[in-house]
């Protein structure tokens, strides 16, 4: 009873269901057994029961034993009982064939899972870096709607991007454009405050912010609502700050005093903010209102609706109907409608979205974004191309054992394996070194990234609980195993079995030059990142050793944040030059390692009217010569011996040039007015580098100015030690300002600074580099190895006939050493080209020297000849005797 037209009640779709996927010889046993069994049941328990019994049955023959398979194209396999199929069972031999293959040849497999490992961990390490420079500032809630304003313009042919902005242009933008802001809050700069609380007193950083400030941070409140900055005599804390004052008390409407001179009360405790957001250093705010009402140059520049004063940030978020581009098209000439003077620098408000911040905080010259975008392309690229490294080890070394394996595979053939379950085969090896690489590389990883995160300053943790790394992880595993595996899969599945079993199989010179090609695409790329990191050293080093105007040596500066510093100043410096630990001391507006203020207005005799300047401008006390050991190329330093001098200037050098004189002596002795106000110029010196040291020196004007002072800079002593100075020194300030800690920096420190991303990237470049190089001279002492093994009878009869040990490891390291001088060669013209780009960067650039090219092609030569030669000279001595007779 095999045909269901006998059983009209039987399901007809399950029969042909059945008929469709059971094994031919199997299915007229199957069919009769539910046929007797269906009319059985539905004499017993009735038709729609048997019906839904026949379902189940028919369904639960669906497995892998039952089901039909191709034998070939068009044509069905009817000998079900001796071929095998792909499922559990066959997996499992897959399996067990692949490890054995691992454990018999353990240098193999150890060179294969360690490189592959060691590529995968640092594409991992990159990975996690990329991933965490995409995530920052998304902590906050909003982030898709945050943004700073901007300000374009134009300035000598120059086009410029700054975030400085008017005090009005909140009132302004919450007024005219309620609509499309959901919060506008105005802000001072991110600096250096002291806090205290009864006998705990420090040095945290924090901000004047408008009231919504809580909101549009999304600020995760520990204690205290968002509301908290209402109250114009209130302060909101971090969690950490809050614990560092008070301990265990309820920190909660306790009196704050900041900077010596205002009591405020806590109304809010917030969650430290992570370490990859914008505003990390947030470590307390106090209200904007605040600031206005105890500034006096804000609050006037407030009332007298000053549109010139760019002194401060303004943060917004945008309503949930609004888009950047929008609104920026709506705020574009508000500058230029309140401040039409400034019309020659063609001002333009616009947004930057929070999510640029990070990635393209910057733009070229051209008016193009830049910043660390360029890092993470870079870091990207070095990732895949380190796995790429990795990769081509194992296709290199399996594609070079093939003889042997040729044997495997034709026996294999010969007894009726397919080509497909061949390439199964080395594909569940391949993937099977790729699953252990991957393990071995989550552990490197484990380990490794503490020094990682201390090196790349970053705070990225593993994330053992992250679905998506481990999804990724599978994924990046399989791509790799396939990636890694189609080659020697295809490769080795594709030989003859009589050729192979006759011995006859094609492994000559052309059989190896697809590994060749491979082995110099590795050095290429290696010896391109060696050349890479040389010229970022090159670079950072060539600033370092820029002259810069000045001796920072011996050099500290400390900020003046309490009122009790000001109207002290000969007092201050009488009682530290007193100590014996301090050479000079004097005050300016600006620490030397930086420069926060420019500005425009001066006049002198011979300007052409339609030069618009605008100079940096620094306030100093006379004695800042003195203190930081400038240089004068005209002139004299600023003096007390001179009544004059109370209104005297001392330019840079460029400066000078700048005014369109030839030379410092025309400038020295005249006068310049600044708004109006006349002063003298008494000198010129050689251009001090205050802002970055790989830009031009901007120029600069230092005016004698008590009042507009911001930093004590003192040079200690060289006579004596730092920490005896630093001892008298702290003395004599908690004598003047005893309600505030003695906090100071080194300017050599902060001037080292300067250097921390360039030498971070640098040291992480020079890292990747390293271990490309040993990567691909783990797949070179692979390969060297099996070339070794493989000639073995031929050093032998080569010895027996004479030849010396250096002429056989002359005959093995030869065609290694040729590879790797091809790799040299094509590395060279690609490095010089990306590296002409990047310079291109910097302004005040090294160049790229020939020796880089040479010393980069010297190591990898070196490291070379050291990595093949070990082996070359290990089958040089052995004995011939033995290596005959073993062959």
């Amino acid at each position: 009873m095999s045909n269901h037209d006998k059983l009209p009640d039987l399901p007809p779709w399950a029969d042909k269901l059945l008929r469709f996927f059971c094994a031919p010889h199997l299915l007229e046993e199957i069919q009769g057994d539910l046929h007797e069994a269906f009319i059985h049941k539905a004499e017993s328990a009735g038709i729609r029961k048997a019906r839904r019994d026949y379902w189940r049955e028919v369904l639960g023959f669906f497995k892998p034993r039952y089901i039909r398979r191709k034998q070939a194209a068009g044509q069905w396999n009817h000998d079900y009982s001796s071929k095998p199929f792909f499922g559990i069972d066959m997996l499992r031999n897959y399996l067990k064939i692949a490890f054995r293959n691992l454990v018999k040849n353990r240098g193999y497999s150890a060179i294969n899972i360690g490189g592959l490992g060691l590529g995968m961990a640092v594409a991992m390490l990159i990975g996690l870096w990329i991933h965490d420079e995409f995530a920052f500032d998304k902590y906050h809630k909003h982030y898709d709607r945050i943004a700073k304003v901007m300000q374009k313009g134009a300035f000598n042919h120059e086009v410029f991007y700054n975030e400085y902005m008017p005090a009005p242009l909140g009132k302004e933008l919450e007024v005219k454009f309620a609509d499309d802001f959901e919060h506008v809050v105005m802000s001072s700069w991110t600096s250096e405050h002291i806090l205290a609380y009864a006998d705990r007193k420090f040095t945290r950083k924090g901000n004047y912010l408008g009231a919504e400030a809580p909101d549009l941070f999304s600020l995760n409140m520990k204690q205290g609502t968002r509301a908290g900055l209402k109250d114009q005599n209130s302060i909101m804390l971090s969690e950490s700050v809050a614990r560092a004052l008070f301990g265990t008390e309820n920190p909660m409407n306790k009196i704050v005093k900041l900077n010596n001179s205002m009591n405020l009360r806590v109304t809010g405790v917030y969650e430290d903010l992570p370490y990859h957001t914008e505003f990390r250093d947030l470590s307390f705010i106090a209200p904007w209102s605040l600031y206005v009402a105890t500034q006096n140059w804000v609050r006037t520049a407030i009332e007298n609706n000053e549109w010139n004063n760019n002194s401060w940030q303004t943060l917004v978020q945008i309503s949930p109907n609004s888009n950047f581009e929008t609104v920026s098209a709506k705020i574009r000439n508000l500058k230029l409608e309140h401040a039409p003077e400034t019309a020659f620098l063609k001002p333009e408000l616009l947004l930057q979205p929070m999510q640029k911040w990070h990635l393209y905080s910057g733009w070229d010259k051209a008016g193009n974004l830049d910043g660390r975008i360029r890092y993470v392309w870079l870091f990207g690229i070095i990732g895949v191309f380190v796995l790429l490294l990795a990769s081509i080890n194992f296709m290199n070394l399996s594609t070079a054992r093939s003889e042997k394996r040729a044997r495997e595979v034709g026996i294999r053939k010969a007894v009726g394996s397919y080509r497909t379950q061949l390439i199964k085969q080395f594909f569940t090896e391949s993937l099977l070194v790729v699953t252990l690489a991957f393990v071995l590389s989550v552990l490197l990883v484990i380990v490794i990234l503490p020094f990682f995160n201390e090196v790349a300053d970053k705070k990225i943790e593993f994330p053992f609980d992250s679905a998506w790394f481990w999804l990724s992880g599978s994924a990046f595993t399989l791509i790799t195993g396939i990636f890694s595996g189609i080659y020697p899969a295809i490769y080795l599945s594709s030989f003859q079995p009589i050729k192979v079993l006759k011995g006859v199989i094609n492994v000559g010179r052309y059989a190896a030059i697809p590994r060749q090609v491979l082995v110099v695409l590795q050095f290429t790329v290696s010896v391109t990142l060696v050349i890479g990191t040389l010229i970022v050293f090159k670079q950072i080093q060539y600033a370092k050793n820029r002259l810069i105007g000045y001796d920072r040596s011996g050099l500290i500066t400390v900020n003046i944040n309490t009122p009790e510093l000001y109207g002290h100043y000969n007092a201050l410096r009488s009682d530290l030059l007193k100590t014996g630990a301090v050479a000079d001391m004097s005050t300016s507006s600006t620490p030397t390692t930086d420069m926060n203020s420019s500005n425009g207005g001066f006049d002198w005799e011979g300007k052409d009217p339609n030069f618009k300047e605008n100079f940096g401008t620094i306030g100093v006390s006379h004695d800042f010569g003195k203190t930081v050991g400038w240089k004068f190329i005209a002139g004299r330093d600023l003096s007390r011996e001179f009544a004059t001098d109370s209104s005297g200037m001392v330019l840079n050098e460029k400066a000078v040039h700048y005014m369109g004189l030839k030379h410092p002596s025309e400038v020295v002795g005249k006068i310049m007015k600044w708004n109006g106000k006349p002063f003298t110029v008494v000198g010129v010196i050689k251009d001090m580098v205050m802002d970055s040291p790989f830009q031009p020196v901007y120029p600069t004007i230092f005016m004698a100015n008590y009042n507009w002072a911001n930093v004590i800079n003192i040079k200690l002593n060289p006579q004596e030690s730092a920490a005896s100075s630093l001892a008298k020194v702290g003395a004599v300030f908690r004598k003047f300002n005893p309600g505030s800690p003695f906090d100071y920096k080194f300017t050599d420190q902060q001037y080292a600074l300067k250097f921390a991303a360039e030498e971070r990237i640098a040291r992480l470049a020079s890292a990747f580099a390293i271990l490309a190089i040993v990567i691909s001279c783990l797949g070179l002492f692979g390969l060297a190895s099996f070339t070794a093994e493989q000639r073995t009878k031929e050093i032998g009869v080569r010895k027996v006939l004479g030849a010396s040990v250096a002429n056989l490891w002359a005959l093995l390291s030869g065609d290694f050493i040729k590879l790797v001088v091809v790799s040299c060669v094509i590395s060279a013209p690609v490095a010089y080209y990306f590296l002409h780009a990047w310079l291109l960067k910097y302004e005040y650039r090294t160049e790229i020297s020939w020796w880089v090219f040479v010393a980069a092609a010297s190591g990898a030569m070196l490291v070379t000849m050291l990595t093949v030669s070990c082996q070359a000279i290990k089958a040089a001595l052995l004995d011939p005797v033995k290596s005959l007779k073993s062959e």
